[in-house]
């Protein structure tokens, strides 16, 4: 419906819903199902459930821009067309994710309630034996050793270098971003194979889970450092130049101003790494073996983790290594879920947000402020300084309405974020 010459257009909301356009949905998806039917069982010799989801998702959006057009404009059409097919896009993507947590849970569901899966190791148990024997504690204590002391050693690597390559341009930074990038693609087994080489055959350690934390520190590394550098340039230069003007330093302005203000995105880019790197498989395999004992050593004997005994379970004949290889699997994503909760607790704030904490300290130093300020111009400080603070807090007026200042020149200090 176009819009008559010299009337104003009507103004349309295009981030909500609307009632028409969900039956409008609706309509479509049923009567593109029923004619993909009608040509798939009457009218051409068609096979294949792929094919006919793609042809019945062809066939609803021809038909729902067709409907959509009847009410609507040109450029409305687009719209709400467009819209549609990225929304479809992205339940899609949330199916497959939902698709593969509730099918490991399902296969895992009969090893997660029993109490000795999460309690006991694999050591006095075998394949033949039932699910209430043996379990998976040495696996998820050696995750947690290895990806401790990969983090210990990454996190600082790798945003000192993200700051390198941010505040001190030139062309070694240059370089440097190069490999990085180039190492986001490195596949995992040359990872394994390096520290392999350099750890245990040239200077001859035994594997343990120290190796294999240096191996997936190797994988680690090119994420961060990518994600922090495309962080840490994203921070306005006028912060920048204003610390610089006040007269601080280099590293004092990237300390105080820098990393403060690029917080959140750097969380995101140490929780990017550790996802690459709980998950990997080859290296640990090479650089700390397999074991079905608890290990807490990290520097003797070897060490498994999480993804190495699921891929080791899931492996057997046996139906009961089966079901404990998806119940390996689901404490593995319900671990990970765990350390992202707690990233984001620790650093997912944005730039000037506040914890509580730090809100009451920042209230009750702003209520500090404005009681010895208020002191001063009252004379107290000379005639009353002997005077208890009840007392103080009475001649003061806090906590009752204070009458208007009779003069302005010396002005109150407040804290506007308290």
């Amino acid at each position: 419906m176009a819009t008559p010459p010299g009337a104003a257009e009507a103004r349309r909301s295009t981030a909500t819903v609307r009632t028409v356009d969900v039956i409008r949905m609706l309509g479509s998806a049923a009567a593109a199902v029923g004619l993909t039917a009608w040509l798939y069982f009457f009218a051409l010799p068609l096979q294949g459930q792929l094919g006919f989801v793609l042809i019945s998702y062809l066939i609803f959006l021809i038909l729902f821009a067709i409907l959509t057009s009847f009410d609507e404009n040109r450029i409305t059409v687009k719209d709400r067309l467009i819209a549609v097919f990225i929304q479809s896009l992205a339940f899609i993507l949330l199916l497959a994710l939902f698709s593969v947590v509730i099918y490991t849970f399902g296969r895992g569901l009969a090893p997660l309630g029993n109490l000795n899966f999460f309690i006991e190791d694999m050591s006095n148990a075998g394949p033949l034996e039932p699910l209430t024997q043996g379990g998976v504690l040495h696996a998820v204590v050696g995750t947690l050793i290895m990806i401790t002391i990969a983090l210990a050693i990454s996190i600082p690597l790798g945003l000192l270098t993200a700051v390198f390559l941010s505040e001190f341009p030139g062309r070694y930074a240059s370089f440097v971003r190069t490999i990085v990038e180039a190492m986001t693609a490195l596949p995992s087994i040359v990872a394994g194979l390096f520290i392999y080489a350099t750890l245990i055959v040239f200077l001859g350690f035994n594997r343990s889970g120290f190796a294999a934390s240096l191996a997936i520190t190797v994988m680690m590394l090119p994420i961060i450092i990518r994600s922090a550098d495309v962080v840490l340039r994203l921070v306005p230069g006028n912060l920048k130049e204003a610390s610089r003007a006040l007269g601080a330093s280099t590293w004092r302005t990237v300390w105080n101003v820098t990393l403060p203000t690029a917080r959140s995105g750097l969380t995101t880019a140490i929780i990017l790494g550790t996802a690459r790197g709980i998950g990997e498989t080859s290296p640990v395999l090479l650089t700390a073996g397999a074991t079905t004992f608890l290990n807490l050593n990290p520097f003797n004997g070897p060490m498994t983790s999480l993804p190495l005994t699921t891929f080791t379970f899931v492996k057997s004949p046996e139906l009961t290594m089966v079901a404990r290889g998806f119940g390996t699997a689901a404490v593995l994503m319900v671990l990970v879920l765990i350390l992202f909760a707690l990233a984001r607790a620790i650093g997912g704030r944005g730039a000037g947000q506040l914890s509580v904490r730090q809100q009451r300290a920042r209230t009750r130093q702003s209520r500090d402020d404005d009681y010895r300020y208020r002191r001063r111009e009252l004379g107290l400080d000379r005639n009353g300084g002997g005077a208890s603070r009840g007392s103080l807090r009475a001649r003061l007026g806090i906590g009752h309405p204070l009458p208007p200042r009779e003069s302005p020149a010396t002005p109150t200090r407040k804290d506007t974020k308290s």
